[in-house]
């Protein structure tokens, strides 16, 4: 998932300093303004459901934090849900939610392509795989290896969940967050290309720093690349379903933030899904 939460605590206390440091030009955290303009569509341009959750065939890529909530939430929409992961850590709580455990390591590519022989018909993917700063390939050739797949096998949906930092939204994290996450959000940005290119109906989401505590509902996702700041899990796996089951975002690369939980007072055009 978005990499901003290692070392978040550390990174917002940078943010902090810097802010302080800087003063009116400086990152702020939680902000006393933040204005919001919502994108006006007319009618015939409201979202449509691209995909019925209710029986629907799911590959959830990564399943800690928001992948998990993903497959949880999915499968309470009537979903059927196949977990993808490394390790057996996870298999109880899978399979306890009734949905299916897949093992495979993202990195070896005959595992991905025996996990996506083993489902018919599968109509979306979602990967949150990612890697760490000491080893970051799967952020990378992970996610090409399941978007090759996903594309060998027809699948209609790909939703790639990458981090704010990555690609053209590289200004918007502080230099010392970006510098410290470089390694991997350099990856990530080899895997949006790659899904790009690819031929699929995609979005990439890029969450801002994650948290880990009950989501707050008001999390919102903008095309702004310079939008930064911090989210809760469970909203980005909120946002992950919604532009999964639209076609309004298909194409897009959207930042995912909460504006109570924004750095600066921005001023940014929401995408409704």
């Amino acid at each position: 998932t978005s990499i901003l939460n290692v070392k978040m605590s550390a990174s917002m206390s940078l943010l902090n300093t810097s802010s302080r440091r800087a003063g009116a030009g400086g990152f702020k955290t939680c902000p006393t303004r933040t204005t919001i303009r919502s994108v006006r569509r007319r009618p015939l341009m409201k979202a449509r459901a691209a995909l019925d959750p209710d029986n629907a065939n799911v590959l959830v890529c990564g399943g800690g934090g928001v992948g998990f909530l993903v497959s949880k939430k999915l499968k309470d929409m009537g979903s059927w849900v196949w977990c993808m992961q490394r390790s057996e850590t996870r298999r109880s709580q899978i399979e306890g939610m009734m949905a299916l455990f897949a093992k495979a390591d993202a990195l070896n590519m005959e595992q991905v392509e025996k996990v996506f022989d083993g489902i018919d018909d599968l109509d979306a993917v979602v990967s949150t795989i990612g890697g760490t700063v000491a080893e970051p390939l799967a952020d990378s050739q992970g996610n090409i290896n399941i978007i090759e797949a996903a594309k060998k096998r027809g699948v209609k949906k790909f939703v790639l969940v990458t981090s704010i930092g990555a690609g053209d939204s590289k200004d918007a994290t502080p230099p010392s967050v970006y510098e410290t996450l470089e390694p991997v959000l350099v990856e990530k940005q080899k895997a949006e290309e790659a899904l790009k290119e690819s031929g699929m109906d995609y979005v990439i989401v890029r969450p801002g720093g994650l948290k880990n505590e009950p989501g707050t509902g008001s999390a919102k996702l903008t095309e702004d690349n310079t939008v930064c700041g911090a989210i809760h899990r469970e909203d980005v796996a909120d946002l992950v379903i919604k532009v999964l089951l639209s076609d309004v975002a298909n194409g897009k690369t959207l930042s995912a933030v909460d504006p109570a939980q924004m750095f600066g007072e921005p001023q940014f055009e929401t995408v409704e899904v």
